[in-house]
């Protein structure tokens, strides 16, 4: 049994995307855009960077996509792309429900 579990150790350690390389460690650094955009969520809408955003939105989904049809396929970094994407496209629609708001209300008292 401990065979089983060193050959799928050394397998995992060996793959084309494991720990021994970079196609295993710039998914786990890009995790860090992920919680900085969950943090994000705290900052008033007025704060928000619609640029920074929109970049990141962006970026996302084509990494998400690229991720996918690169050789070795690296779904890490394709899950780290994505939620990078759903995260800005969140705070995109927290601008955008807030300018409407203030539309509404300017309406409103006019």
């Amino acid at each position: 049994m401990a065979s089983a579990s060193t050959s799928a150790f050394s397998k995992f350690l060996n793959s084309p995307v494991g720990p021994k390389t970079i196609h295993f460690w710039a998914p786990a650094m890009k995790w860090g855009l992920v919680i900085a955009g969950l943090g994000d969520l705290a900052r008033p809408v007025d704060q928000i960077s619609v640029k920074q955003q929109l970049s990141l939105a962006a970026t996302g989904l084509i990494w998400t996509r690229w991720s996918t049809i690169i050789t070795p396929k690296n779904y890490s970094l394709a899950t780290v792309n994505f939620f990078v994407g759903c995260t800005a496209a969140y705070q995109l629609a927290r601008v955008a429900i807030a300018e409407k708001k203030v539309e509404v209300d300017e309406a409103k008292s006019s």
